[in-house]
Order: structure tokens, then sequence, then C-alpha cells
């Protein structure tokens, strides 16, 4: 029943904020601090949320509400995690794989509201998306971005590609390593079954860009993963594995 119920929430909450933010595309409403955009994604999440019984326990996120123009890089293995970080961020982008755009309504009003859709088997696109997506934290949005290309099946963190950090350093802004746990208990990769339970989300300390090149986008990308990993290990005994321990992914998308 908690699985029905979400699904109508999800289909129901589409059809009623996904309109009301194409309009206001379609009027030239700009996006903004507190604005229609954000409010509306937030409203979104939050009633997922809500309804699928998820309570979501922010650690070390006092910063977040001060934060202007910072990359979130976190770790991904539930559509859940996206949720809970778009429940609790003041204001933010995604960076999304293409797919997404094609849902409708819910892909139209996702591209209207400022998420960067990423075709990862286009790496000219793939730039250029990274490229609208450091324009927009130049700006002051923050963009949410999970460097492990797709969903896991546990928590051991896998190799990161390094677009991500190369946002970061083009915008030259701080990256915010991002430890989510709890969301594959909701919902793991593979299952639509949802079920009840708690997301912690736990946001490190920033590490700035400010006078980094191209050129240290491996040993950011490194300095990255491992905070994240040894967070994992600290707070739930998660060890990374072996493929995660070796050097981060070539690929930079």
């Amino acid at each position: 029943m908690r699985t029905l119920a979400t699904l109508i929430t999800v289909i129901f909450m589409t059809f009623t904020l996904g309109p009301i933010v194409l309009v206001a595309s379609l009027l030239g409403v700009r996006e903004k601090p507190g604005g229609l955009y954000q409010r509306s994604m937030r409203l979104w999440s939050r009633a997922v949320c809500r309804v699928a019984g998820v309570r979501i326990v922010v650690h070390d996120g006092a910063g977040i509400h001060e934060r202007r123009g910072a990359v979130y890089i976190a770790n991904h293995v539930s559509w859940f995690d996206v949720l809970a970080m778009a429940a609790t961020l003041p204001r933010y982008s995604f960076v999304a794989k293409r797919e997404l755009r094609r849902i409708p309504v819910f892909g139209a009003a996702c591209a209207a509201a400022g998420i960067v859709f990423l075709d990862r088997d286009n790496a000219k696109q793939a730039f250029q998306s990274y490229a609208g997506a450091a324009a927009q934290v130049r700006d002051g949005l923050s963009v949410v971005v999970y460097p492990e290309g797709t969903r896991g099946a546990s928590y051991a963190l896998r190799p990161f590609k390094r677009g991500p950090v190369v946002l970061a350093i083009a915008a030259g802004a701080p990256v915010v390593p991002t430890v989510v746990h709890g969301a594959r208990e909701v919902m793991p990769k593979g299952s639509f079954r949802i079920r009840p339970g708690v997301i912690h989300l736990h946001f490190l300390e920033p590490i700035p860009t400010a006078g980094l090149s191209y050129d240290d986008r491996g040993a950011l990308t490194a300095r990255v993963w491992s905070r994240m990993a040894e967070a994992l290990d600290e707070h739930y005994g998660v060890q990374p594995s072996r493929l995660a321990t070796s050097t981060p992914n070539e690929r930079v998308v």
C-alpha cells in the first residue's frame, strides 16, 4: 500500500506542479532564492518522502542555508538519495542523466526548473552540460552531482568520474563531499517496493577549488573520494570495494 500511495503522490504532484513550472518558464519567470522553481521542487520531494514514510536526518548541515554556489558531490544507491537532497537543500539544481528528460511532464518541468541533463555517451554534449551547470553555480545556485554515474547495489563507494570536480574548478566553487545513508533500505536499486526508513545526510567540510586548474582534477577527485570513503567507514562501517580503492576513473564524464 505504501508503494502504491507513493506512486500516486508522484503522479499527483507531477501533474499539479509540473504545469505551473512550465507556464512560469514560458512567461519568463526567472530562478531566484526562494522562488517558484525552488519551492516547487522542494514541495514535490517533501511530499513524496512524507508519503513514503521517510524521515531525513541532517548532520553538519549548518552551512547549507548560508552557502551559495557550491558543488555537492554525493554517493548514489537509490532514487531516494535524490529526493532527500532535494527536500533539504535551500537552493539547488541537479546534474541528471538524459533519460529522465524523456518522462512526460516531469522531464520538461525539470528542464524548466534548471535541472541539467547529461548524455554520458556523448563527451562533447556532456562538457556542454557541465559548462551550463558551472554558469549556474557562478550565479549562486548550488548543483548536486553523483560522480559514480549510476546507482550502486551497496554503500561501498565506487570510482568517481572526474566531470563533477571539473565543473567545480571551472566555476571556482567549493566542493561539498556528501554522504547519504539509509536510502537503500527505503528503495534499493532494482526494486520498486518502498519501505519507511531514516535517511542520513552528512555534509562534510567543503573543499575549496580557488587556484586549481584542469590539471588538478585527478588529485581533487581522489581527495573527495577519500573523505567520503572515510566518513562511510567511520559512521557506518562501510568499506570501499576492491574496485573503488583503485585510481579514480580516468573518464571525465
